[in-house]
């Protein structure tokens, strides 16, 4: 199958784009490259931006999967014009472009953001949304712009993915459990903002594991599907990676506990993708940090301001190009 993949040179198309060749999928990549190329050589490339992309380019593909646009809270707060065009505008125009060129379905990399505050239940997709940031609102924006697409010929399913987390080849180290482990090898204690909110974690593989499934699932599904390896509160998500470190160094790791104000918290309903989707997530907390110490070679140098998007995406507005990868 031809599947063109928006924003597959990122940190999790970075992972998937190889995943689907193993598959025997014919991949094309659509990508500016902003955190540089990591994927396998070979793999075609069209470097631009997704709201410059016409109907040609696009067609022959039988899926595509939208990757891209600004990744999370920090960046959208830094640029909210730009978050709401490549959150929002970019994923209609390209779901546009795969409906018109015969593409079967539309895969959009949704967020759990969209959830914005809940307090003690579990948000299933049928709940209506209630974040009122930037990010969770353009991400939101993108879902039902695609989803109103969606017809008997063309699916779209919609992943709303947890915090992903782990190694990848484009590595970032600006999310939860990848700066906790940082911080502990780096200084030797984990800063905890807010013990008491809730995040629905997403091991990089089972983010791998999720896009394959919605690629592999029947013709007439479409929807939303959360996607996350588990909830947790992020005082445990701290008590675990310390304990994981801690353990693997043989050394103390101290956490830093504070009580800052923060009207995000959310847990999430896995259900749905597990009954219609065949997903169940394999990973957790301790094999995030296993897999990033067995690959920390490779990110050794904390500092390099690739691995944190917003530094990246701060230096692109000083410099900008337009549209990106996560």
């Amino acid at each position: 199958m031809r599947i063109l993949v928006a924003g597959g040179a990122g940190y999790l198309g970075s992972l998937l784009v190889p995943h689907l060749l193993e598959r025997g999928h014919d991949v094309v990549v659509v990508d500016l490259l902003w955190f540089g190329n990591h994927l396998p050589p070979g793999v075609p490339l069209l470097q631009k931006d997704i709201l410059e992309l016409r109907e040609d380019e696009v067609a022959g593909a039988e899926q595509v999967i939208f990757l891209a646009g600004v990744s999370n809270d920090p960046m959208a707060e830094y640029s909210p014009s730009r978050n709401f065009v490549h959150n929002g505008a970019a994923p209609a125009y390209l779901a546009y472009l795969a409906r018109r060129a015969g593409a079967r379905r539309f895969v959009y990399g949704s967020s759990c953001s969209v959830y914005g505050y809940s307090i003690d239940a579990l948000c299933a997709e049928e709940e209506t949304p209630s974040c009122h940031y930037p990010y969770g609102i353009s991400k939101l924006q993108g879902e039902r712009a695609c989803l109103q697409l969606a017809a008997p010929d063309f699916s779209v399913v919609a992943l709303r993915k947890g915090t992903i987390c782990g190694w990848s080849p484009r590595m970032r180290l600006d999310l939860v459990v990848n700066t906790m482990f940082r911080t502990a090898l780096e200084a030797g204690r984990i800063v905890v903002r807010n013990p008491a909110i809730w995040r629905p974690v997403l091991a990089i593989q089972d983010a791998v594991a999720a896009y394959v499934r919605a690629v592999d699932a029947a013709p007439e599904v479409s929807g939303v599907f959360n996607v996350a390896s588990e909830n947790y509160t992020v005082g445990e998500l701290g008590d675990r990676v310390r304990d994981a470190v801690s353990g693997r160094l043989g050394r103390r790791i101290d956490l830093e506990i504070r009580d800052e104000h923060d009207l995000r918290s959310y847990k999430v309903s896995l259900e749905k993708a597990r009954r219609v989707l065949g997903l169940h997530p394999r990973h957790d907390v301790d094999s995030i940090v296993a897999d990033l110490f067995d690959h920390l070679e490779t990110f050794r140098d904390f500092d390099n301001p690739r691995y944190n998007n917003l530094a990246t995406f701060v230096s692109l507005e000083q410099h900008p190009p337009a549209g990106g990868a996560r």
